[in-house]
């Protein structure tokens, strides 16, 4: 039986779309600040490598009406002052047409005075890599474009089903910083619409790696006697949180949100559980903004897979402890995020210029990315997507939640 080819896929067909800014190269600049280095070091380079695998296919094809797009990556180290520099830099000298695929909460939130100084300019940010409320919220909300689900969204997700099953007593692990209060924020909201409370909480300071010892926060969360524990963390953090707290002994459900890069995470968890002889991969939970790389059944993921099937990117930064993974969580975000900014070029149709952006962007409300749900920045401010989905580790992957029973109190 023959289908008719979905509007997503004739995209990778057949390109119309309009890429960089530049009069004579016709080529459209846009600047990218995440952390190419350091511990967390694997979320902006995943991320950068799954929308350039689109962008470079974008650009092959003949870009949008002759535009092509560049992004100008510049690595922060997941710190607040570099990216501030970074984006000045962006702005003041390479004249960038836009802030695109930003990495974390603490950064991008410290440039967003920079948008408010430069509304002149027309800059926008468009889709990071957090769900951070500032991004979504007065006074600077309407200089950034969401793409992902908040994280907000994710807590009260995770919240709502854990409290569905029966676990009611919730403790949280967080980050010390902007990215960690704000999802403890968040389970503390969705918390209080159960009319419950967290039972314990401890936090840790930002950059921690693997070799961290969370031994005295383990003991200080379980002293509250929780029957699920949220992680708002990054991988290296929440990987050395779930090792010290399953050698103490808990073995309830301990979940993560979208940004601890669960790909990672669980290799780490995985490496340190052979070389101890310990499996450090049950009951984990991880909340996605994406869905599964693994659901082919989407047309978005069979796209996905086509491209990156194989794809040699420029590395950033020369860094020997990272290898390039085949799939992950995120780098089709960053996929994904390539796909959108293609088509907000496509729709200036032929002239792309700063002011269009939020002209072009306010009107998609009904772009078809492939993987069940349209972009829509009409009905929710900023933020075009708002769907969580909820994976468990199932044959050695973090695959789609089939049955939240397995883990009724």
């Amino acid at each position: 039986m023959r289908c008719a080819i979905p509007l997503f896929l004739l995209a990778y067909f057949v390109f119309s779309g309009v890429p960089a800014r530049a009069e004579s190269s016709r080529e459209l600049t846009f600047g990218m600040s995440a952390a190419f280095t350091g511990a967390n070091s694997e979320l902006g380079i995943e991320f950068y490598r799954g929308f350039m695998a689109y962008i470079d296919h974008f650009n092959a094809a003949g870009g949008a009406n002759g535009w092509t797009i560049k992004v100008i990556p510049s690595n922060d180290g997941y710190n607040p002052a570099p990216c501030f520099q970074n984006t000045v830099r962006f702005i003041e000298r390479e004249d960038v047409f836009g802030l695109f695929s930003y990495v974390g909460t603490p950064t991008t939130t410290h440039i967003l005075p920079l948008l408010q100084k430069y509304e002149d300019r027309n800059i926008f940010l468009l889709f990071p890599f957090t769900g951070a409320q500032p991004l979504r919220t007065d006074p600077f909300g309407k200089y950034v474009y969401n793409l992902r689900a908040s994280y907000f969204d994710e807590t009260r997700g995770l919240v709502d089903r854990f409290v569905g099953i029966g676990r009611k007593r919730i403790g949280v692990f967080f980050q010390s910083d902007a990215y960690g209060r704000t999802g403890w924020d968040g389970v503390r909201r969705a918390l209080e619409r159960h009319g419950l409370a967290m039972t314990g909480e401890a936090a840790y300071k930002r950059g921690a790696s693997f070799s961290q010892d969370f031994s005295s926060e383990v003991a200080l969360l379980l002293e509250s006697d929780p029957e699920a524990i949220i992680v708002v963390g990054t991988y290296a953090s929440q990987a050395a949180f779930i090792r010290d707290a399953r050698d103490a002994g808990y073995q309830a459900p301990i979940a993560g949100l979208s940004f601890a890069d669960s790909d990672k995470m669980l290799e780490m968890l995985k490496l340190e559980g052979s070389r101890v002889h310990k499996n450090y991969t049950a009951n984990l939970i991880n909340s996605q903004v994406v869905p599964s790389y693994t659901d082919e059944s989407l047309p978005g993921v069979r796209l996905y897979r086509k491209i990156m099937e194989g794809y040699q990117y420029e590395p950033v930064t020369q860094n020997d402890e990272y290898t390039p993974r085949k799939y992950s969580y995120v780098s089709f975000e960053g996929f994904l995020n390539g796909v959108v900014l293609g088509e907000m070029i496509k729709r200036m149709e032929g002239d792309p210029t700063r002011v269009q952006i939020p002209k072009v962007l306010d009107a998609m409300n009904d772009f078809d990315l492939g993987i069940g749900v349209p972009v829509d920045f009409s009905r929710h401010g900023h933020q075009g997507l708002n769907v969580v989905y909820f994976t468990t580790v199932i044959d050695g992957l973090f695959q789609a939640v089939g049955d939240w029973e397995q883990w009724r109190q």
